[in-house]
This record gives structure tokens, C-alpha cells and sequence, in this order.
């Protein structure tokens, strides 16, 4: 058995793994400088003790959305009293209660205690933003919240009772479409500004990685070429920064478990499937419950043997595509399997279109004579990578 010794004093190919964690924040976020200056435009006149406008930032995952926001905290936080930024992760904190409780226990000590009613939260809210204070409530991955109308509501209104201070809403969402899921009374009562995260081209990957790489490996620890090829990977896949680092921080850990001291080529393409599933689970981890079961429904489509659509004029669909109404039969079944109730056609076009801005499948328009003019669809991993992670939420 390894001692902690023995393993300590074997030679690596890191100088300092923690660089290449997409939790990092390096000192600077290259490539996003303009989409640095208009969240800051945005956001600054809270620290003039004047309410913000609420902002609404969009992208795929691993554009930087959350990496630039947590960066400008940092400044924002250090320069008065009178105005700050508090993050919240809504994956943990996904409903209204429970994300008032997290931001009071951020500012009042002493609502360190669990058993508050709601109205009492609302209420000591008031009392402290009522002494003039402005806070920035930035919700990563609004999207999650459950109740996200009452917490709009219960937000806006509190706005509405100060005469001082006040609190402004930062969401970050992977999802364009997921707005227009609120209540339109939520939605206009938002007045907000929208900032879209484009994803990273090839070349901007190359100089993230290269300048994470400089940090985070020891010296001669990794071919050019190597570098090169996970950008390359990564762009032409999704432009997600967070895959690109974890592909090339996996072939590290595969070179050292191979006995070697510099990373190949060989190992970024080991280290890419992997990869791949890690990503996956946790992309499909974080999806809401209607996205997992078309998710699913396209999945159980595309098993190998699976019945096969065929077109008007006879001829079978090519390259693996399936047929939107056939998809969502099949939707519309697993619904009444997990006693759900279907959403209609209209948002289950929005969860594809969601779906496929995440990578996890694609779409095109047929050509004539598949049924007149339809929507093709085609998963983007293998089903049997998908079916297990999404069945065991809904059928356990």
C-alpha cells in the first residue's frame, strides 16, 4: 500500500493543479473584456446608493459567465460598505426560502438559526436594506429555482417599500429560453438588461489554456502539440473553456499514472472520453425535470433498433435524425409514466432548442417530402450514456 510520503515525493507533471480547476480566477479574463465593462456600467451606481437595473447574463457552459461575475465582486466588494455583491449557487439554494435565508445569514449573524417563517425573512430584509444599503443578488443558474416567480414577486416588492437602499438581481443562466417560462407580471416587472457570453473560438482556447498551462504544469510537462490539439477539441465540440482545462488537467493525471513526465498527444485523446461522460453527467445532472425526459424520449429513439421513421416518398431518415412528432409521442409517454403532465408543443420546441444550445443534441429542417416541412432531430451522445442518468431521477 502507497504511503502518503511515497506518493508525495514521486515527481509530477503539476506545479500547481488548483490553476487548472474551472473554480480558478486568474488576476485577468482574456477575451472578455467587453463583456467585463458592461457589467460594470450596469452595476455601478450602486456604489453611488443608487438601485441598479436588473441584469440577465447568457451562455453556454464554460464561456465565463461566472468566473467574470465572482472576478468583479472582488472590487466591487472592497470598495464601501454601503453596496455588495452576494453570490448564490441556485443549484443548492432552489427556492425562494431557502435563498432569502442564505442571503440574511450572509448579513445578519445572529439569522445563523433555522425555523424563520418567510414573512419574518421578508420583513428583516426590509430592516436592513432600509438603512440605505444596496445588494447585488447574483443568482448563478437562476434557472433552477423553483418558485422563481414568488422570488421575483417577493424582490420587486421589496423594492417598492424602500424609500433607501435596495436589491437588484444578477442572474446567469446556460438557458436563452428560460424567461419565458415566468409569469408575464414577473417578466415586466424585471425591467432588466441581457448580456450574451459568446462561446471561445480555437485561438482564444489556445491562449487560455496556454496561459493556465504556464501555471499549472511544470516546465517541458506538456508537448505544444497537446495544447494545441485539447484546444482544437474543445472548439470545434462546444468552445466550453471549463472542458477544455479539465480535458488537459485529465491527460495530466493519465501521463503520471502511465510513469510519464510529459503529456502526449496520445494522452489528451485518452483523456477526452472520459472527459466527455464527466461532463455529461453533470450537464444532465443540472437539467429541469421536462428537459431530462424529452432528453430521455429522444434517447430511448435512438437506441440502436429502435422503430425507424420513414418518409413520404419512402426512403428512411438519414444520418440517425428522427422526427419531431414522433418525439414527442414518445415525450408524452414518459410523462404519464412519471405522472407528469406533457407541456405543449410550443415548449417542448423550447426545451429542444434549450437541449441543443447545451450540446446534448442537434436539429435541421427536413427537406421536402418528410411529412411537408418538419424538424429533424439527432442526439449528440450515445443513448446508452444518456438513458441510465435520466431514468434513475424519475424512475427510482
Amino acid at each position: 500500500m502507497a504511503s502518503f510520503d511515497e506518493i508525495l515525493s514521486k515527481p509530477s507533471v503539476f506545479r500547481n493543479i488548483n490553476v487548472l480547476s474551472p473554480h480558478y480566477i486568474p488576476q485577468e479574463l482574456p477575451f472578455r473584456e467587453e463583456q467585463t465593462s458592461r457589467i460594470i456600467r450596469v452595476i455601478s451606481p450602486a456604489l453611488q446608493q443608487q438601485k441598479p437595473r436588473n441584469l440577465f447574463i447568457y451562455g453556454k457552459t464554460g464561456t465565463g459567465k461566472t468566473c467574470t461575475v465572482k472576478r468583479l465582486m472582488r472590487d466591487f466588494n472592497s470598495r464601501t460598505p454601503g453596496a455588495s455583491m452576494c453570490y448564490i449557487n441556485c443549484r443548492i439554494y432552489n427556492s425562494r426560502y431557502r435563498l432569502l435565508q442564505k442571503v440574511l445569514k450572509e448579513y445578519i449573524p445572529s439569522m445563523d438559526k433555522s425555523g424563520f417563517g418567510l414573512p419574518y425573512l421578508y420583513e428583516k430584509l426590509l430592516e436592513y436594506l432600509g438603512k440605505g444599503i444596496q445588494i447585488i443578488l447574483v443568482l448563478d443558474e437562476i434557472d433552477m429555482v423553483k418558485d422563481l416567480d414568488e422570488l421575483i414577486y417577493t424582490l420587486t416588492r421589496a423594492n417598492d417599500e424602500l424609500e433607501h437602499g435596495g436589491i437588484t438581481i444578477l442572474g446567469i443562466s446556460n438557458r436563452l429560453s428560460f424567461k419565458n417560462e415566468l409569469d408575464p407580471r414577473s417578466k415586466s416587472s424585471l425591467y432588466e438588461t441581457e448580456l450574451v457570453f459568446p462561446p471561445y473560438t480555437s485561438n482564444q482556447l489556445q491562449h487560455i489554456l496556454k496561459q493556465r498551462v504556464e501555471e499549472g504544469f511544470n516546465e517541458g510537462a506538456i508537448d505544444s502539440s497537446a495544447v494545441n490539439l485539447t484546444s482544437a477539441i474543445t472548439a470545434q465540440d462546444s468552445g466550453d473553456a471549463r472542458y477544455a482545462l479539465k480535458l488537459i488537467m485529465k491527460a495530466g493525471e493519465i501521463a503520471e499514472n502511465r510513469g510519464k513526465l510529459k503529456i502526449s498527444d496520445e494522452d489528451v485523446e485518452l483523456a477526452r472520453k472520459k472527459v466527455e461522460v464527466d461532463i455529461l453527467h453533470e450537464t444532465i445532472s443540472t437539467l429541469p425535470e421536462h428537459h431530462q425526459v424529452v432528453l430521455l424520449s429522444v434517447s430511448n429513439l435512438s437506441i440502436p433498433g429502435a422503430p425507424q421513421y420513414v418518409r413520404l416518398d419512402g426512403e428512411s431518415t438519414s444520418e440517425g435524425f428522427l422526427l419531431l412528432g414522433e418525439i414527442y409521442e414518445e415525450y408524452s409517454k414518459i410523462c404519464g409514466k412519471c405522472g407528469k403532465k406533457p407541456r405543449s408543443s410550443r415548449w417542448f420546441k423550447e426545451y429542444l432548442n434549450d437541449l441543443e444550445m447545451l450540446g446534448l443534441l442537434t436539429t435541421k429542417m427536413s427537406s421536402k417530402g418528410v411529412r411537408g416541412h418538419t424538424t429533424l432531430i439527432k442526439l449528440g451522445h450515445e443513448p446508452g450514456d444518456i438513458i441510465p442518468l435520466v431514468e434513475k431521477n424519475f424512475f427510482k
